[in-house]
């Protein structure tokens, strides 16, 4: 089933009226807690609709990063909180839902990573930002979607292990001479959807143009004209002629396309391109954790000090 963005993006009067009100409550909370709130770009609309900084996993580093406010609040999922307390210990990191997980950094774990590693004594480590901190401490470097080629070819080892998201890897190797040992995890959103899936779309928007996140499957990537990160997806179709585009990535992306591109036309060409944990966040729980100032997200420090070295790393490659 195909699905268009925008078309559920119309709250009622009661919702509007509810939004409203939750919003002009969160800006008071803002203000009193000098906080901050930074919103990934798979997140519900509404809470699109109240973000100080939206973007992907680079841009809301460097947001975490750079910020003055007392409070961040990521809108986001566990390893993103992580990376912003990481980055900037001094500030209280807080995380609206404490279970927002996310399934793809669960799949790798320090002490196999560690075992890999003596393995391969020769290859750095490479870990995805979507990862746990203590996967971070153990690497040579982070990445995102946005820089991950980048930052492979700018290490001196012509080895790297790839942690943990096998399809960004692959994506990766067909863009480096570096040898790349795969770790086995993947997106579950992304990695759901098929070839087939677009060619399907394909025949019903015969005209329209294909981007896909690189979390994709390679028989995905390989019907694309662009694979891109969330950031690159924006940029794209700002310059496209195109008037209709098709879109491999979590539908929470079809808000703020729209939104920036109102002329065109955005189509999903699957169902299952939902991320649950990233649906989790609502406005009552921005709410009561500015309110309350709950679900704080805190690093021990020698885990902190390590994955530091990684994130910093990444952000210096350009």
């Amino acid at each position: 089933m195909l699905r268009t963005a925008g078309k559920n993006s119309h709250p009622d009067e009661a919702e509007r009226k509810y939004r409203a009100e939750m919003t002009e409550k969160i800006a008071a909370l803002k203000e009193k807690r000098n906080a901050v709130l930074l919103v990934h770009n798979y997140q519900r609309d509404e809470i699109q609709d109240i973000a100080d900084i939206m973007g992907d996993s680079l841009g809301l580093a460097r947001a975490a990063a750079e910020t003055d406010k007392d409070v961040i609040v990521f809108c986001g999922v566990v390893f993103m909180a992580e990376s912003a307390s990481i980055l900037n210990p001094r500030k209280t990191v807080l995380l609206p839902v404490k279970e927002a997980g996310c399934p793809l950094a669960d799949m790798a774990t320090v002490e196999e990573l560690r075992k890999i590693k003596e393995r391969f004594p020769d290859a750095a480590v490479v870990s995805y930002v979507n990862s746990s901190a203590l996967v971070k401490a153990e690497s040579d470097i982070c990445c995102t979607s946005a820089n991950a080629i980048k930052v492979v070819n700018s290490v001196k080892e012509d080895r790297i292990i790839f942690v943990p998201d096998r399809n960004l890897g692959r994506y990766v190797a067909g863009h480096t001479d570096k040898e790349i040992i795969l770790w086995p995890g993947y997106c579950e959103t992304h990695d759901r959807l098929r070839a087939a899936d677009i060619l399907e779309c394909k025949k019903k928007y015969p005209d329209a143009e294909v981007i896909a996140h690189p979390e994709c499957r390679t028989e995905v990537l390989e019907l694309a004209d662009a694979a891109l990160s969330t950031s690159g997806m924006l940029r794209y179709a700002e310059g496209s002629k195109a008037g209709t585009i098709i879109v491999g990535t979590e539908i929470g992306m079809g808000y703020r396309l729209k939104r920036e591109n109102p002329d065109k036309t955005f189509i999903f060409p699957s169902e299952c391109l939902i991320c649950e944990t990233m649906k989790m966040t609502t406005l009552d729980a921005v709410h009561n954790a500015l309110e309350n100032m709950v679900h704080e997200i805190r690093v021990d420090e020698e885990t902190r000090r390590k994955a530091n070295i990684a994130l910093t790393r990444m952000l210096e490659v350009v």
